[in-house]
């Protein structure tokens, strides 16, 4: 970073006759060592350069500073480390340990920094996403190449492990409070709040979709297309493989029940209460009922039948039901299956459906850490490509997990990794023949790092 010719210094407090000073004069330091391992990540599973294959680039090579796969890495990397805003990138392209990423550590041209700033990267965020270059933005992107990158991408995750025999896939949505007049806004009376509308498709903490809607939108729009795209690659490089799908009552639909059915795959989908179903269970609902008042604690039994709506389902399904008593009041729960009678509904439901907040942990993830719920741009496609930009930023702190196996830190979350491996001081010493990062020597994560820098490709 540019230093001033006069550093203004800072007095302290001394310290045994000593006086304590400081000033922003201390060269080529970064707060960002741990980038190393992100860097060595994106070498192993080929992210960044994935991701920029489905991008066009229609600038003049020859008056271009920064390649696109310069600017995607630095975008998802930087959320990786905790820089949510373009505004972060115009002091953090002069970072030296980000230059890196870049493969050069200085502007080919003078006065240029090895990275890009935030406006060049606001024209990556704001490229078409029909594949042509226009005459005002020269870059464009293909929006279903990156979403089907994501499957992708979660598939070569296996890679030297033995296939998997069943998956689980949670398709969950969640709302993206906006604060502006963002193209796609509306207000969504159960969230209280003007909002736009994420759909995600999960298996474990991996995003397997992540697609914007307006605020307006079913909650269950688009979920068909996307898990009939899902099901298909996954079986196209596993034949025979089991798959259940996992959602809550927003996605309780016929289509996507009767698709499930025709295309062999298992569900476990929620059913909303109403009065006909509670009905159901009231002789169980009375027995929890006066058991808990004896026993002073909550008591719940499962039991199951056979149950089709009015109008809505085609025909008659396994329903399992939670007869559940708390302290004061009832507590029904109602899911739908198309799992044999040979699975127990204990099994369907505390086994197997309940693991389904693990999915809202992977969202919430997302948006906390990995900061997918940052959509002020103003419009649509430029807000997805945001949120596309989370979903592989979390695929890289994926990777980098993978290589953290028996340590401490290997079911960590994406804000835990940032903070105990990544957020590393280092000073930065460069010369003709090498680059030498001094870390700092007391860091506690010092044993992780090494732990790491041993798995990844040298």
């Amino acid at each position: 970073m540019p230093t001033q010719c006069r550093p203004v210094s800072f007095g302290f407090q001394g310290c045994r006759g000593r006086r304590v000073t400081a000033a922003f004069d201390g060269g080529a330091i970064t707060s960002n060592a741990g980038a190393l391992l992100l860097r060595e990540t994106d070498r192993r599973i080929g992210l960044f350069d994935r991701v920029a294959s489905c991008f066009t680039d229609g600038r003049d090579p020859r008056l271009t500073e920064h390649s696109v796969r310069t600017l995607v890495a630095q975008r998802i990397t930087g959320l990786a480390l905790g820089y949510e805003d373009l505004n972060d990138h115009d002091s953090l392209r002069h970072d030296p340990l980000l230059a890196l990423l870049s493969g050069k550590l200085e502007g080919g041209r003078k006065g240029c920094a090895a990275l890009a700033g935030k406006s060049t990267l606001n024209r990556l965020e704001h490229a078409p996403g029909d594949g042509r270059p226009g005459r005002y933005h020269r870059i464009a992107h293909d929006p279903e190449a990156l979403q089907v990158l994501l499957t992708d991408l979660f598939i070569e995750s296996w890679s030297g492990r033995l296939p998997p025999s069943r998956l689980v896939l949670d398709i969950d949505s969640t709302d993206d409070r906006v604060h502006g007049r963002q193209e796609g806004h509306a207000f969504h009376a159960y969230y209280g709040h003007h909002c736009l509308l994420p759909l995600y498709v999960f298996c474990g903490p991996h995003p397997l979709c992540a697609v914007l809607r307006p605020g307006n939108s079913d909650p269950a729009a688009g979920a068909l297309d996307q898990l009939a795209r899902i099901v298909g690659r996954l079986r196209r490089r596993w034949p025979g493989l089991g798959i259940l799908v996992r959602a809550d009552s927003a996605y309780v639909r016929e289509e996507i029940m009767a698709w499930c059915e025709d295309n062999g795959v298992d569900y476990v989908i929620g059913v909303a209460r109403n009065d006909r179903l509670v009905r159901r269970i009231a002789p169980e609902l009375l027995a929890a009922r006066v058991e808990s008042r004896g026993r002073g604690r909550p008591v719940r039994s499962l039991v199951e039948f056979g149950h089709s709506t009015r109008t809505s389902w085609s025909r008659s399904r396994r329903v399992i039901a939670k007869a559940e008593h708390l302290p004061g009041k009832s507590n029904p729960r109602f899911v739908v299956t198309s799992l044999p009678e040979t699975v127990s509904p204990r099994i369907v439901y505390e086994r197997i459906y309940c693991p389904r907040g693990n999915a809202e942990n992977a969202i919430k993830e997302q948006q906390l850490d990995l900061f997918a719920d940052r959509t002020s741009a103003s419009r649509l496609p430029a807000n997805q490509l945001r949120l596309l930009f989370s979903a592989f930023a979390s695929i890289l702190m994926a990777a980098l997990r993978r290589a953290l196996a028996g340590t401490g830190l290997a079911r960590a979350t994406a804000g835990t990794l940032r903070l105990k491996l990544l957020r590393i001081g280092a000073r930065v010493m460069i010369s003709a023949r090498r680059v030498r990062i001094a870390m700092d020597s007391a860091h506690p994560s010092a044993p992780a790092f090494a732990r790491v820098h041993a798995r990844l490709p040298g």
